[in-house]
């Protein structure tokens, strides 16, 4: 089996980033936000392990994970993970679909 590895899209870096900013902002310090990115590293260590972990989406190809208030959403293409989107699930989720049907970039 090849090894895979994980590619951020830029719009899931962008969520990421925007998301990470929010809770600096929020609570004053990057407690909140080195904890989240530790999760977000385990989970993508598990994706590693085993690609078809997430559950598969209403979008061709796509699965999402879960991990608390955030989803992330991803493509298995070859040796690649592809993270196309993360989420806060308390979001409006009319903005997530915009995201979902954008094509992906690498």
């Amino acid at each position: 089996m090849a090894v895979l590895r994980i590619v951020w899209t830029q719009t899931a870096i962008t969520q990421r980033n925007f998301i990470f900013e929010y809770w600096i902002n929020r609570n004053g310090n990057s407690a909140y936000v080195n904890k989240l990115n530790r999760l977000i590293k385990e989970r993508l260590l598990l994706l590693l392990h085993n690609p078809k972990l997430g559950k598969l989406s209403e979008h061709e190809g796509v699965r999402m994970v879960s991990m608390r208030h955030y989803s992330m959403f991803y493509k298995h293409i070859e040796n690649k993970i592809i993270v196309i989107g993360f989420w806060d699930n308390r979001q409006d989720p009319k903005t997530l679909l915009s995201y979902l049907r954008s094509k992906p970039s690498k």
